[in-house]
């Protein structure tokens, strides 16, 4: 059996009509988002157009991808990092110590679809007179006091690739105090090698979920046709990796991402995602180290995360047997349960194209792993 990491792309995904579907969820329906090819093309832009002076601070998660801490460095400013426990959620003593700083920006990183304490943070941000910035790059369609997240701060920023069967896309929200900067922003159109070759690989996970034979035989052929390409020097554009590159600032999410994004059935996306985490969650439970097993209304979660002693070997092991487990964030700064997290964290695959006999396969080859917990 197979398990794709992330969900893959369907040709009822392409030809939904749009007229059949329901109004599109916050962030997809605001009138004031600006999209771009990955979300740090966003964060850049929108700190560029803030106007950092030199010593602005801007207050971050000391566990981070390091994605958005390099876009806002490369913006020109300043940061200060502030610690998240194992919990996923600040240490909002500490936080407020360093507010005293007045920061011009705390930024807030929403983990796996569980929402960070934003009433707290929202009162800090009100008596600094800092603005408050989201990042909800894991924690699409998430929502806390019946608010989606991302709809608190002054901006915030989506990752639309994580949670969407789309080749790429990030958005940048402005819920308040437009910018002027952002609005005469030009972009250029997404490399069409660039949207193809992803938008191949999502179909071709969709394949071999359901046929785990064929497409491995057809993920070959794409593998050797994309050596072609690189061999061409087509302009590749990569997603879902660790880096910066200046170069990439100014692409625009892909048409095909629209087009993908307007027939969604989001409220299935939801109620599917919570569906296999409670399913998971009972079969594991008492058997396996579960960082977070509240889910509460609301929460869109973005995996199963799951602590292990030895992060690499769990994430080989497991996709030796076909389940495609992710580690998040293996390297960068951080304090003590920063650093515990990043070696520790496992995420298991638990998004809408996972069936319920895949989630049961999951949860069989974990116990048969005996995998060790994290200590």
């Amino acid at each position: 059996m197979y398990v794709s990491s992330w969900p893959g792309l369907t040709p009822d995904d392409l030809w939904r009509s749009r007229s059949e579907q329901p109004r599109m969820p916050y962030p997809l329906n605001t009138a004031h988002a600006l999209s771009f090819y990955v979300a740090r093309s966003g964060i850049y832009h929108l700190f560029r157009a803030l106007g950092f002076n030199q010593g602005d601070i801007v207050l971050v998660p000391d566990y981070h991808s390091g994605n958005e801490v390099s876009a806002i460095r490369a913006a020109g400013a300043t940061i200060v990092y502030y610690p998240i426990l194992r919990n996923l959620e600040p240490d909002l003593e500490a936080l407020s110590r360093l507010a005293k700083l007045s920061p011009r920006v705390i930024y807030v990183i929403h983990y796996l679809g569980w929402p960070q304490p934003m009433k707290e943070i929202e009162a800090l941000c009100r008596e600094r007179g800092s603005l408050l910035i989201e990042d909800c790059a894991l924690s699409l369609l998430s929502e806390t006091d019946e608010r989606p997240l991302g709809s608190f701060g002054d901006y915030s920023v989506f990752c639309l690739y994580k949670t969407l069967p789309v080749p790429n896309g990030g958005l940048l929200v402005q819920n308040r105090n437009l910018l002027g900067d952002l609005a005469d922003l030009e972009l250029e159109r997404c490399p069409r090698a660039a949207a193809a070759g992803r938008s191949a690989e999502l179909a071709l996970e969709a394949v071999r979920s359901r046929s785990d034979g064929i497409g491995k035989v057809l993920f070959g052929v794409k593998r050797a046709f994309g050596q072609m390409l690189r061999a061409a020097r087509v302009r590749q554009v990569p997603v879902g990796n660790i880096g910066w590159n200046v170069a990439d600032v100014n692409i625009a999410m892909s048409s095909i991402s629209n087009t993908v994004m307007g027939g969604l059935e989001y409220d299935e996306i939801r109620r599917r995602r919570r569906e296999n985490f409670v399913l998971l969650q009972r079969r594991l439970e008492g058997r396996a180290t579960m960082l977070r097993k509240d889910l509460k209304e609301g929460v869109c979660p973005l995996f199963f995360p799951i602590l292990v002693e030895d992060k690499h070997a769990a994430a080989r092991a497991l996709w030796q047997r076909g389940i495609g487990a992710v580690e998040f964030w293996n390297e960068g700064d951080g304090g003590t349960d920063a650093r515990y997290l990043r070696a520790h964290v496992l995420e298991l695959p638990i998004h809408q194209d996972v069936t319920r006999s895949q989630v049961e396969y999951i949860a069989d080859q974990v116990l048969r792993l005996e995998l060790q917990p994290a200590q």
